[in-house]
C-alpha cells in the first residue's frame, strides 16, 4: 500500500477534514505544512497544478485534495487507489 502525504497549512479547515477522515478510517499519514515553506508550496504548486491545500499524495501520485479524497472514500475506492499507487 501506497504512503500518503498531505501538505497542509494552519488554520485550514479542509486539510484538518482530511486528517480526520484518514484518521477515522486508521490510515497512516504524514503531514507536511508548507504554510511558511515557499520552496516547498513553490514545488507543490508546480507538481499539482493547483495553489490549494489540503494536496494529498499516495505515493508519488497526487490525488487532489478533501473533495476527492471524500469521494473516493464515498465510493468505496480508498483503500483500492492506496494499493494501486503502492
Amino acid at each position: 500500500m501506497a504512503k500518503i502525504r498531505i501538505f497542509t497549512t494552519d488554520r485550514c479547515a479542509f486539510c484538518l477534514l482530511a486528517k480526520r477522515l484518514l484518521d477515522d478510517r486508521g490510515l497512516a499519514y504524514s503531514e507536511e505544512n508548507v504554510g511558511d515553506d515557499f520552496a516547498k508550496r513553490k514545488w507543490l504548486i508546480e507538481t499539482t497544478g493547483k495553489r490549494t491545500v489540503p494536496q494529498i499524495f499516495f505515493g508519488d501520485r497526487a490525488i487532489g485534495g478533501f473533495d476527492e479524497l471524500a469521494a473516493m472514500d464515498r465510493s468505496g475506492t480508498l483503500i483500492e487507489a492506496l494499493q494501486a499507487a503502492g
